[in-house]
This record gives C-alpha cells, sequence and structure tokens, in this order.
C-alpha cells in the first residue's frame, strides 16, 4: 500500500495525488505555500479521501465565515471515498466533518482517538494543537505533541510544535531546548524560530530576540503570508521595545501588511502592530485606513472571539460604521453561540468589545473597568500570551489617560521586570513618576530609555 512520508498508509491516491499529499503535509508543517497545492489536486482526485480530507482542513484554516461551506465540498468527498479507505483516513473525514459542523467537542475527541493510534499523522496533531490554541488552553497543546513525540524524535517540525506548547505553558527553559533542537536538525523551521521569539521576549532578552530573528530572515522563502508577516511581526515588537521607530514602521510596512490584506491573520497583526506603535507614541499617520478598508467585511464577523475583538477595535479606531454592526453582531452571538464556545462570547469577549469600543471612543473611565474585569480570563478567548498582551497595554493606557498614576505605576513596574531597557515602558515610568512627585525615579526612568535609544541609534549612525 501507498504511504505519505511520514509512514502513514494511503489509499486512492495517483502518483500526482501522492505528491501533493506529501506536499501539503510537509507544507503545512512548515508554514509555506506549497501546502495550497492540495486543492486541484483534490479536485481531480474524488477517489482520495486524505487529498480531500487536506483540502477541507486548508479552507477551514482560512478562518472566515464562508470557510465551512467551501470545506464541506471536500468532506462529503471524503466520506465518499471513506469505505475504501484505512480507519486512519476514515477517522480523518469524521474529524473534518465535525469540524465543517461546528461541533468542536466531537472534532477535538477525533483528533485525540487518531494520534493515539496513528503517532505519526502530524498533520492531525497540528490540527489539534491549532484548535486548543484558539480555545485557550495551553497545557492541552502540550499534551498533544507530548503523546506522540517519542516516536516523531526524528522530525524538527514536532520539536517546534513542543517549543510553542511549553512556552504557552511558561516552561521556557523546556520552550528554548526544544526550538533549539529543531533548529539544530532544520534551521528552516520557523515555528521553532517563532517559539524561540517568543522565549526571547517574555524573557525580556530584546537585543538577543532582535539578533536572532534578523540572522534567521534568509530562511523565510516560501512562506505562507501568516509565518512571513507574523515573524517579521515579531521583529516588530523587539524594535518597538529597542526604541527603534522607523524601523518598526518600516516592517509594518514592508511585511506586515500587503501580503495577504484579506486573510484573517494579516488582518490582526496589522491591527495589532498599529495600536502598539501608537501605544508607544509613535505616528502611524494614516495607516488605520487601508486596514480599516479591508476589515468593512468583517462586520459581522464573529467565527473566532480573538479575532473578533482585533477587527472591532480595527474598525472603531478607523472610526468606522461597520463596528457598531460587529457589536452588535457579538451581542447576538453571546445569546446563541454553541454550548462550548457561550460562555467565552458572553462572559468575555463581549464586554471586552464593548471596552475597546469605550477605549477608541474616549471614554476611558467605562473602558477601564470593562476592559479590567476581563484581562484575568483573557485567555478563554484563544492567541499566545504575546498576541493578547495588546489588550493588557490598551488598559494601561486607559489608566494613563485616565490619570490613575498609582495604578499606572504600578503596572509599568511589572511590565518593566520584563523589558528592564524597553522604551516605552520607561518614557511612560519618566511621566507617571513625574506626575507623582517622584522626581529621581522619573529621572532614572528617562535615563534608561534615552539609553537604549542611544545605543541602536549609534549603529545606524
Amino acid at each position: 500500500m501507498q504511504q505519505d512520508y511520514l509512514g502513514n498508509e494511503v489509499t486512492g491516491c495517483g502518483e500526482g495525488t501522492l505528491r501533493s499529499v506529501d506536499e501539503f503535509i510537509a507544507g503545512f508543517l512548515a508554514y509555506e505555500t506549497r501546502a495550497e497545492a492540495i486543492l486541484p489536486a483534490a479536485d481531480a482526485d474524488a477517489e482520495s479521501c486524505m487529498a480531500n480530507v487536506y483540502a477541507g482542513i486548508l479552507w477551514m484554516l482560512l478562518e472566515s465565515a464562508q470557510s465551512a461551506s467551501h470545506a464541506a465540498k471536500y468532506a462529503t468527498a471524503a466520506e465518499r471515498a471513506a469505505p475504501r479507505a484505512t480507519r486512519r483516513e476514515q477517522l480523518n473525514a469524521a474529524m473534518l466533518r465535525a469540524w465543517v459542523d461546528d461541533d468542536l467537542d466531537g472534532t477535538i475527541r477525533i483528533c485525540d482517538e487518531i494520534t493515539d493510534s496513528f503517532p505519526r499523522d502530524l498533520a492531525i496533531v497540528k490540527v489539534h494543537q491549532y484548535l486548543q490554541f484558539n480555545r485557550g488552553n495551553a497545557p492541552e497543546m502540550l499534551r498533544i505533541v507530548l503523546k506522540i513525540a517519542s516516536v516523531n524524535q526524528d522530525v524538527p517540525y514536532v520539536h517546534g510544535m513542543a517549543a510553542f506548547g511549553y512556552e504557552q505553558c511558561h516552561l521556557l527553559d523546556e520552550a528554548e531546548s526544544e526550538a533549539r533542537a529543531a533548529l539544530a536538525m532544520q534551521r528552516k523551521e520557523p515555528w521553532a524560530q517563532h517559539a524561540l521569539a517568543h522565549v526571547l521576549l517574555t524573557r525580556g532578552s530584546m537585543e538577543e530576540g532582535s539578533r536572532f530573528l534578523e540572522s534567521m530572515a534568509d530562511t523565510w522563502s516560501g512562506l505562507n503570508s501568516f509565518m512571513l508577516t507574523h515573524i517579521w511581526w515579531h521583529l516588530a515588537l523587539f524594535y518597538i521595545s529597542q526604541g527603534r521607530d522607523q524601523e518598526a514602521i518600516a516592517v509594518y510596512d514592508r511585511q506586515c501588511w500587503g501580503i495577504a490584506k484579506d486573510y484573517s491573520q494579516d488582518q490582526i497583526g496589522a491591527i495589532s502592530l498599529l495600536a502598539r506603535l501608537e501605544i508607544a507614541g509613535i505616528d502611524v499617520g494614516s495607516r488605520w485606513q487601508d486596514v480599516a478598508d479591508h476589515l468593512a467585511a468583517r462586520a459581522e464577523d464573529t467565527v473566532q472571539p480573538f479575532l473578533t475583538l482585533q477587527y472591532l477595535y480595527g474598525l472603531a479606531r478607523a472610526a468606522r460604521p461597520q463596528a457598531q454592526t460587529l457589536l452588535e453582531s457579538v451581542r447576538l452571538q453571546a445569546r446563541r453561540a454553541p454550548k462550548f464556545s457561550r460562555a467565552v462570547w458572553q462572559q468575555v469577549a463581549l464586554p471586552a468589545c464593548e471596552g475597546l469600543c469605550a477605549y477608541t471612543s474616549g471614554d476611558y473611565e467605562s473602558a477601564w473597568h470593562l476592559l479590567g474585569s476581563i484581562l484575568p480570563r483573557l485567555a478563554e478567548v484563544g492567541g499566545s500570551h504575546a498576541q493578547r498582551d495588546l489588550f493588557e497595554q490598551i488598559w494601561l493606557d486607559c489608566a494613563l489617560k485616565s490619570r490613575r498614576w498609582v495604578a499606572a505605576q504600578q503596572i509599568l513596574e511589572l511590565r518593566r521586570g520584563a523589558d528592564p531597557g524597553g522604551v516605552p515602558v520607561n518614557e511612560m515610568l519618566a511621566s507617571v513618576y513625574a506626575k507623582l512627585g517622584l522626581s529621581a525615579l522619573s529621572q532614572q526612568s528617562r535615563n534608561r530609555a534615552a539609553s537604549t535609544r542611544a545605543r541602536y541609534l549609534s549603529r545606524i549612525l
């Protein structure tokens, strides 16, 4: 019987289809555009269960309101081929059907069943991690990959997945070890690079972080738009901390926005980077308007709460009427969402959206209370620590703009612990300490910010 490149048995595949199946698996794990070749392969080979499963997965990963309807065609084709397929392939078809039908609990249960019996089915491991990431369940992200790790030590992508699972569980030493193991096996392993960037950011190793990513930029070829824009986004975070304002803006303009402007992940990357630049005191000009032009189609998009929060912020920040439409859509979703996500929409996403709208309209008092009430549960909407930090920063900005100097001092000093020489955090502290009448501390903060800026300015000059 035929096998994919990981050794899993595959039925009903012509030679060309099997190559496309392998390209999907390898491209999916490596975040490369070659994975997209599965779509014409599936269209040409209705007898291939796995080609159709993978085509459906690709559509679901588009994260749009139309994803399920597009994926349903491939789910049906996979089900038709399933009676002649292996048990693993039949389970894959069942997983896709559950996902298309928005049965997330069933989807996750089948993913677990597949990898219990077929631990080399790494595409399913990746899907399973993705689903738990979107539910904010970091321990499950880690368990999923550790379960199959012993029989996949030869695969660098497994070490990369383990690294990210560890990092999201705040196990930074273990995360770094796995990321470096992956990179020792294969330098071009963007997910391992990404996981190590998370570790360095969390530790406040800004110099090491920017140098590491800059040294890896030559490997960022053939990547899909999410991975390409997101890893540059991480580099921009280091630049913002270092006071490299123009370089951060240049990364936004050249690398983060403009690759696939209609794609969810590119959109939220642009939104969150623009917001961080503004909070750091950097003028972004009219850039919000271009982003909002592409967000207008998201006015009723409640596919995932984490995405919706950022769509709403982008629309509201650009003063677009679709922001109010989306807020009403969130209110409706809070009433009608499936049981597995209803509480998150009602108790976290809705007050967060209301807080973001209050913030963008200048009602910092309301925004402070609304956002503060949901921050302890924010992980439930999904996203990474680094991504969710946007909402912590907005909350901090509420404190500053509502003149809560005591609260701001407490928040900022905690943040400085993770970014000792950071320019934005120290410039904010300088202002806050001046308001509190602590002039010596204000000057110390100002000196730290100036020292960091000067270090990087001297390199440019």
